[in-house]
């Protein structure tokens, strides 16, 4: 197991030259660290980042797919519950979401708010993530701590766009409950017609939303 700063380990001696080169997109110096050792790979800098989260976070899927083929963990966490498959699924970054799907992803891991990474995917009107995110297994119906599935998340966070009527749509092609409701027992139909989103609202009717 790496050490964390602060911890039996400095950083110094655990990764900061692979952790320099990812947060300076220098895909040639990742290449020459990691010909050498990859006993490095998951260090963690002070906010537990591992190399492959600095990337993700830049949405760099060079060097990310250069840390990945090495093998560095897609599920580990950081200093708030992310890993690099929870944010790439999170922010669309599509490409560094497929190969974290490829090497190992834990597409049941939920990230600080108990969800998921298809329901920000959804409030985030990530279209093709949500579809990538089906197509891996993931459920549609899954309920973060807000008690909001991706569905709810789509209608009431989203600006009633086409774009959010397709990721519903999506949604429950994919096996989405359209009636699953919130924590006070408000459903998707409801919320729909509160704010005024006509489109969506005869999106759920259609398929079945009471």
């Amino acid at each position: 197991m790496m050490a964390i700063l602060g911890g039996t380990m400095s950083f110094a001696e655990n990764g900061a030259l692979l952790h320099s080169a990812v947060a300076n997109k220098d895909s040639q110096k990742v290449t020459e660290i990691l010909a050498k050792s990859v006993s490095n790979l998951d260090s963690r800098d002070y906010q537990a980042r591992t190399p492959l989260m600095v990337a993700t976070q830049q949405n760099n899927a060079q060097i990310a797919k250069l840390l990945i083929e090495a093998g560095a963990d897609v599920n580990a966490k950081d200093g708030i519950q992310d890993t690099p498959y929870l944010l790439a699924g999170a922010q669309g970054y599509n490409e560094i979401l497929e190969l974290t799907l490829a090497h190992g992803a834990n597409i049941k891991d939920t990230n600080r708010y108990g969800g998921t990474a298809i329901i920000p995917a959804a409030e985030k009107g990530h279209l093709e993530t949500v579809k990538i995110l089906l197509k891996a297994g993931l459920d549609p119906n899954q309920i973060n701590n807000l008690g909001w599935t991706a569905l709810m998340e789509a209608v009431i966070l989203g600006n009633g766009s086409a774009r959010y009527v397709e990721i519903v749509k999506t949604l429950i092609d994919g096996g989405a409950d359209p009636n699953i409701p919130d924590k006070r027992g408000t459903t998707p139909l409801t919320h729909a017609k509160n704010r005024g989103d006509q489109a969506m609202v005869d999106l759920l009717l259609l398929h079945g939303a009471k």
